[in-house]
């Protein structure tokens, strides 16, 4: 049963982080409730207070960096939104992509993308692909802004280095360069992923050397978590002497990753699909260099 609660309406990020900070733990942030109100309703979490953050004007654009390129997304932009942006099918179609997989209908209309990653569930789509792009966040407080790489957002599950009062106002994801591709592979039975692997692969002009590639994955540990020992086993080699060893090169996630037993699947089961996957995810991206983009 949902206990009844006072919704505060702040019209900027600096009126929404000294709110939160007068009412300390008794309040919470509050878009598009797709995943509060449910633990809200379990009684898992109890707020008096919920401090809405759809009255900010400006938090759901979507835009591009006129100077660096850099895809700029609103915290409150919701799945949909991005999903049918053209903006986003013109500079990254890759996410585009990803968000046509994220949950239902209901979910993709009202969920906004700042809240799936505050809220830090270890099964979800976005976490990964953005840890892959290196993407970074924006947070802003009453004492200022900061930026920080999406790696260093995801402490744990359901935790990130989100300050109580500090609002998560935009991502920022680099634009790929013209010899860099892009893949984000799932799977799972229900709405949310079992695991999920992204995979950034830049090729030298020649499209014959691995130049550079960042992998990462979700769901198998609590927090995404890039393959750095896969990477390291890719790069700088010849693209076709890559793709003839993938199984030693999928191999590295073992020592990458510690997988954690859920109701998604054992610890056990989540390494071998990872291993699946990884190779999976090299040849999809190898082939959308002659092919469409990502």
């Amino acid at each position: 049963m949902l206990r009844p609660f006072e919704i505060h309406q702040p019209a900027s990020a600096a009126e929404a982080s000294r709110l939160r900070g007068a009412l300390g733990e008794e309040a919470a942030f509050y878009a598009g409730g797709t995943e509060l109100l449910l633990v809200m309703k379990e009684g898992l979490l109890r707020y008096a207070h919920l401090i809405d953050l759809k009255t900010i004007g400006g938090l759901d654009g979507i835009g591009v960096d006129a100077t660096t390129g850099t895809l700029c997304l609103g915290a409150l932009a919701t799945h949909a939104a991005i999903e049918h942006s053209p903006v986003v099918a013109e500079r990254f179609p890759l996410l585009a992509e990803v968000e046509r997989s994220v949950a239902n209908v209901r979910v993709k209309n009202v969920g906004t993308l700042g809240g799936n990653l505050c809220f830090a569930e270890p099964h979800a789509d976005p976490g990964p692909l953005f840890l892959a792009c290196e993407a970074t966040v924006r947070l802003e407080g009453a004492a200022g802004a900061r930026d920080l790489p999406i790696g260093q957002f995801f402490v744990d599950a359901y935790q990130t280095a989100r300050a109580p009062e500090e609002v998560l106002t935009q991502i920022r994801v680099p634009r790929f360069g013209p010899h860099t591709r892009g893949v984000y592979l799932r799977f799972g039975w229900h709405e949310r992923p079992a695991l999920g692997v992204a995979l950034a692969l830049t090729l030298d002009p020649g499209h014959t050397q691995v130049a550079d590639v960042r992998v990462a994955v979700g769901g198998v540990t609590l927090r995404p978590t890039r393959l750095r020992g896969v990477e390291d086993r890719a790069r700088g080699r010849g693209l076709d002497e890559v793709l003839a060893s993938l199984e030693t090169v999928a191999g590295a996630a073992a020592g990458d990753v510690r997988p954690a037993s859920d109701l998604y699947g054992s610890a056990e089961y989540k390494g071998a699909m990872v291993k699946v996957f990884v190779r999976r995810a090299f040849l999809g991206a190898a082939a959308r260099f002659n092919g469409s983009g990502g």
